[in-house]
């Protein structure tokens, strides 16, 4: 039964806003997903295993888990293409194996991760926007691991879960954007301090400055920004820095 410490006594929009608030990047997110998931599903005499999978149009892979177990049962599913994890991302419906020495679903898939020591599994859907598809995928070395009020606490992780990585996404792309307008600010900078440069040595106009920095790019075939830099640092000059806050 899940561990209602984690999902019940405590807010799980909470819980998962704040993680993807204290995570550096969307993977570290999901790997805190995938510990939580497990830990929340996992008791004494019970161990769990998660992965969490992403399906693009071209490829799948599993990009966090709880543990190297996990990480490798969900390649047992990559290698036959099939199981209830892939099933479940594909096709956004809950899948359950009580006891995969009894499962017929999955060809031989089935055989495979038996021999693996899981006996049963849980595929829940994570929603996203867009060509991308997500899986919640449970394990457990143990049949019949997972009644009524696990599965339900694990739909209700997956949803949780689906709105938190779109503000994780969100918030990775705006990190992302804040970087490149900093090197962007931080280029241009440099542009106009071997502008000026350029101006005190021939005794020229701003224009015909640039004129030259452009030229040097173009006929040496480097980036603008380069050029410049390289005319900062011929006088002994160091390259300026952008002060910037996101």
């Amino acid at each position: 039964m899940a561990d209602n410490q984690i999902l019940g006594d405590v807010s799980l929009p909470g819980m998962l806003q704040d993680m993807v608030l204290e995570s550096s990047d969307v993977n570290e997110f999901l790997d805190g997903l995938a510990k939580l998931a497990a830990d929340a599903l996992s008791s004494e005499d019970r161990e769990m295993f998660c992965g969490i999978t992403l399906l693009r149009p071209r490829s799948k892979g599993t990009v966090a888990s709880s543990s190297d177990q996990a990480r490798l049962m969900d390649e047992v599913q990559y290698q036959f293409d099939d199981g209830p994890c892939l099933r479940a991302a594909r096709e956004g419906q809950v899948y359950v194996v009580p006891d995969f020495r009894s499962e017929f679903r999955f060809g031989d898939y089935t055989r495979a991760i038996a021999d693996h020591g899981v006996r049963s599994a849980l595929g829940v859907p994570i929603p996203l926007d867009g060509l991308a598809a997500a899986g919640l995928n449970l394990y457990s070395p143990q049949p019949n691991a997972f009644d009524e009020a696990d599965i339900a606490a694990a739909v209700e992780l997956a949803r949780e879960a689906s709105k938190s990585l779109r503000m994780a996404v969100r918030v990775a792309h705006l990190s992302d954007t804040s970087e490149q307008l900093k090197a962007a600010m931080n280029s241009r900078t440099t542009i106009d301090v071997a502008a000026g440069i350029i101006m005190g040595q021939n005794r020229c106009s701003h224009d015909t400055a640039m004129t030259i920095l452009k030229a040097a790019s173009s006929g040496r075939n480097k980036k603008l920004a380069d050029v410049a830099a390289a005319v900062v640092t011929s006088i002994g000059q160091q390259l300026p820095e952008t002060h910037f806050e996101a």
